[in-house]
This record gives structure tokens, C-alpha cells and sequence, in this order.
């Protein structure tokens, strides 16, 4: 089976488009395939989807459950685990390793949940 070229009228709605536009148009069309992706991990993600994200992060599994504890109790598992580490990390300068030893120890919780306000 052979399918009929119809691109030059598929094409008609952007063809008078610039390239910065068609760029535009582009990110335009990419938000509203990728948000509902987005809030669909944000609702429904699980402790363990969660400790396995930062397992994979290389944080030992001792670490994992402290964290996600951690981030339930403070209202941040829709933001993921894994970007609460990541941004802790980036915010101090210091390793994922380093912020995810200091979020399991208790500490800088406060800093982790003051980048989600």
C-alpha cells in the first residue's frame, strides 16, 4: 500500500512561517505534548518509583528511604526525589552524593524545600 504525498497541503497552515516561528510554533506544540506527561508523574508516582529513581541516581538504598520519607513528609514527591537531590545539589555546589547524604542525615531540608516555593 502506497501512501498519497500530501505534504504541500499538510504543510499550508506554517508555510508563511519564518524560521523563528516555525521555532516557536515547535516549543509551542512540544509544551502541550509534554505537560500532561508532567502531571500525570506528578500524580501518580509511588514511594518505590521514587526510591528507584535515586538508586539509579547511585545513592545507596539506605539513603533512598530516608529521602523519600523525607520528601513525603514535606510536600514534595510531585516534584520527584530525584530533582529535589539534583537541585539541593546545584544550589550548595556540592555532589549528588554529598546532598543526598545530608538529606538523609536530616539536614537541609529546609533549603530543599524552600527551592520549591
Amino acid at each position: 500500500m502506497r501512501r498519497e504525498d500530501d505534504f504541500q497541503e499538510r504543510r499550508k497552515h506554517i508555510a508563511n512561517l519564518t524560521d523563528e516561528e516555525l521555532y516557536n510554533k515547535f516549543w509551542e506544540l512540544t509544551e502541550k505534548v509534554v505537560d500532561p506527561l508532567l502531571e500525570l508523574g506528578r500524580k501518580n508516582t509511588t514511594p518505590s518509583v521514587e526510591r528507584a529513581v535515586l538508586l539509579r541516581m547511585g545513592i545507596s538504598s539506605l539513603d533512598t528511604q530516608k529521602i523519600v520519607e523525607g520528601c513525603m513528609d514535606r510536600g514534595l514527591m510531585g516534584h520527584g526525589t530525584g530533582h529535589v537531590v539534583y537541585k539541593l545539589s546545584k544550589e550548595k555546589g556540592i555532589s549528588i552524593r554529598e546532598a543526598s547524604v545530608k538529606l538523609a542525615q536530616g539536614e537541609c531540608w529546609d533549603d530543599a524545600v524552600a527551592l520549591f516555593k
